[in-house]
């Protein structure tokens, strides 16, 4: 009985948080009288598969594009630049490491809205934004080189530090053990990591509103933008682009997911 009680709550509970996902496929497929009708429809009845229309008339392909370009970007710069720093973090332990482990957690709570004058104009000052996507990409890459330095610590701690030891006294120099011993047996979590730092990347904002003026240039969540104007939002429309959005990273977040709850938990009871 506990357990089907448990059960129950844990699929009421799962229900809310996923009901805004099927409330957006669910609009997405409406027309626009049958959004707005009181009381609402919980499936369309006469549905309006907008979708390719969407894509073509908003030029979707050139925003994604964009996002895809920026993440790629952010995600090996943090991967290149936090990796070795999570390894030092996790074997080196002393005051002056814990104080640069404290320092780093403190940075990953500044919101990026906090941080976006300051960027704004230190870039424009050193030239910067006129690469407005690379702009985006170093900004990005400082946001989320935090996040990937902590949960890149917890993988190293749980590789074990004997085998570093033996392969040293086997005559590997420290740099050495590290490329033959700790990236193969961390390379789980540092996969699963990047993984997520993609999909954060991918969906950034506040970076490429603020930092990229050209239409062009723009990422796919600033083009949600286009779908609202001054009167009146064409919310049809804004669900089928989110959709369209959404649906690749839910397909690669169902397929990783088992891996990535063991990344997110992995040294969590070291």
């Amino acid at each position: 009985m506990k357990r089907t009680i448990l059960l129950l709550i844990g699929l009421f509970i799962t229900a809310i948080y996923l009901f805004p996902l099927y409330w957006m496929y669910l609009t997405a497929l409406k027309g626009g009288t049958e959004i707005f009708r009181y009381p609402p429809t919980f499936w369309p009845s006469d549905p309006q598969w907008n979708f390719l229309n969407v894509w073509k008339s908003r030029d979707m392909g050139r925003y994604i594009w964009n996002s895809l370009l920026i993440a790629i970007g952010v995600t090996f710069l943090v991967t290149m630049l936090g990796t070795g720093c999570a390894y030092v973090l996790s074997r080196v332990r002393n005051i002056w490491m814990d104080l640069a482990l404290f320092a780093i957690l403190m940075m990953q709570v500044l919101p990026s809205s906090l941080m976006v004058t300051p960027i704004f104009v230190m870039f424009n000052q050193i030239g910067l934004l006129a690469s407005p996507r690379f702009a985006v990409i170093l900004a990005q890459t400082a946001k989320m080189l935090p996040l990937y330095i902590v949960l890149c610590r917890a993988t190293f701690v749980q590789v074990p530090r004997e085998l570093e030891e033996a392969a040293l006294v086997d005559g590997s120099s420290r740099i050495g053990a590290f490329f033959r011993i700790m990236l193969p047996l961390a390379r789980n979590g540092i996969l699963i990591t990047s993984v997520l730092i993609f999909l954060q990347s991918f969906g950034e904002y506040v970076y490429a509103r603020s930092l990229i003026a050209k239409n062009e240039l723009q990422t796919a969540t600033v083009g949600l933008q286009t779908f609202m104007g001054p009167e009146a939002n064409d919310w049809n429309g804004i669900m089928t682009y989110a959709a369209i959005y959404v649906t690749p990273i839910l397909i690669a977040f169902m397929l990783l997911q088992r891996r990535i709850v063991s990344g997110l938990t992995a040294g969590a009871l070291k």
